[in-house]
C-alpha cells in the first residue's frame, strides 16, 4: 500500500449515459487529472445500468475536495466519491 495520502477517488452511482470527456471536465475544475478510467469504456458494446470512474489527480489535497461533490446529481444519479488505495 501506498505510504502517503491517495491521490485516487473512486465515483459509483454514476449514469450509463455518462462519458469519461464529461468526468474529466467535471474533476479538473479541482485539480489536475492525472489520470481518468471510466468503467465500463465508452466504446463498450453492451449497454450497462451504471458506470464507476477513477481518477487520479497530480495532488492529494484535490481528492478531499473531491469528497464533497458526494450526492451532488449529474445527469440523473447523485454521485459517490470516495478515497481509493492507488494501485
Amino acid at each position: 500500500m501506498s505510504t502517503g495520502p491517495t491521490t485516487v477517488i473512486q465515483v459509483t452511482n454514476l449514469s450509463a449515459a455518462v462519458t469519461s470527456e464529461q468526468m474529466r471536465t467535471l474533476f479538473s475544475f479541482l485539480g489536475d487529472v492525472e489520470e481518468l478510467r471510466l468503467y465500463p469504456p465508452d466504446n463498450a458494446p453492451l449497454a450497462f445500468s451504471s458506470k464507476v470512474c477513477y481518477v487520479k489527480f497530480r495532488e492529494p489535497s484535490s481528492v478531499g475536495v473531491a469528497q464533497h461533490l458526494t450526492n451532488t446529481v449529474f445527469i440523473d444519479r447523485a454521485l459517490i466519491v470516495v478515497p481509493c488505495a492507488e494501485g
